[in-house]
Parts: C-alpha cells; structure tokens; sequence
C-alpha cells in the first residue's frame, strides 16, 4: 500500500498540471444561404445582392464550395448560374479561401483572405477580392445565415 501512495500522488500531479487548450473554433461548417453582400469601390459603397437569386456556400473541415442560380429556372433572359470552390483555411477569425476551381477561369488559383465572424446564424464575412489580370480590386462584405 505505501508503494501506490507516491504513484497515485504523482499521477494526480500530473494531470492537475497538463495544459488544457482553450480553442477559439468558429463554427464555420455547414450550408450557409447569402441574405446580404455589399462591395466597395474606390469610395463608392453599394449593394450586390440579387434578390431574384439564390446562393449558397458550403463549408466542411477543409473544403468550402459556392453556387448562385436564378429562381426562375433559367426560363427567361435572366438565367444565371456559377459557382466554384477549394481549400481554405481559419486562423482566429481570419478565413482564407484558395479558389480552385470557378466557371470564370480567370478567378482560379486566386487566393481571399476575409474577417469572418459568426453571431447567432448569421455568418459575415469582410475582406478584399483582387484579381489583377481582371483589374478587380474591391472590399466586399457577405451575410449568411446558416441553413437548417
């Protein structure tokens, strides 16, 4: 009995003293419907959201992917649909999205770093898109709110 006394007082040493990491994950996994999206130009701010289509992303452990589709079935002149995705990674609250693949070529290979930020289901995301060979530079701000 008194050899187990000094192993138990030790192991209790032991796991008192073992280091607990706090982690500070955003919940970014899921499907995530956009409600909102604003780009800035320059000093112009204005609304992108199109009401008469839908777009989601969606996110797992390693991967997001995005889609936008008009609500009236590509039945008239106002057809739309794209969507693309990749790797991406979360550091913090910083999001980085490595666009793989996308319809506009161009777009791909293209790598956005965003602020995001989850309150409730909404998910916002603000950063800065930039494709040179495009001449795109612009600040965007995108809202979500999370699918059931």
């Amino acid at each position: 009995m008194k050899n187990i006394i000094p192993f138990f007082i030790a192991f209790v040493l032991l796991v008192s003293c073992e280091s607990k990491k706090e982690t500070t994950t955003i919940p970014l996994t899921g499907t995530w419907r956009l409600i909102s999206a604003e780009t800035t130009e320059k000093d112009s701010t204005f609304s992108t959201f199109n009401p008469k289509t839908k777009m989601i992303k969606i996110i797992n452990d390693t991967h997001f992917a995005f889609f936008n589709h008009d609500l009236n079935n590509g039945k008239d002149s106002t057809a739309v649909f794209f969507g693309g995705g990749g790797k991406y990674t979360l550091k913090d609250s910083i999001y980085t999205e490595n666009l793989e693949f996308f319809n506009n070529r161009q777009w791909e290979n293209g790598k956005f770093e965003f602020t995001v930020k989850i309150k409730n289901d909404t998910l916002t995301q603000k950063g800065i898109e930039k494709v040179e060979k495009l001449g795109i530079d612009r600040i965007i701000t995108e809202k979500y709110v999370r699918e059931k």
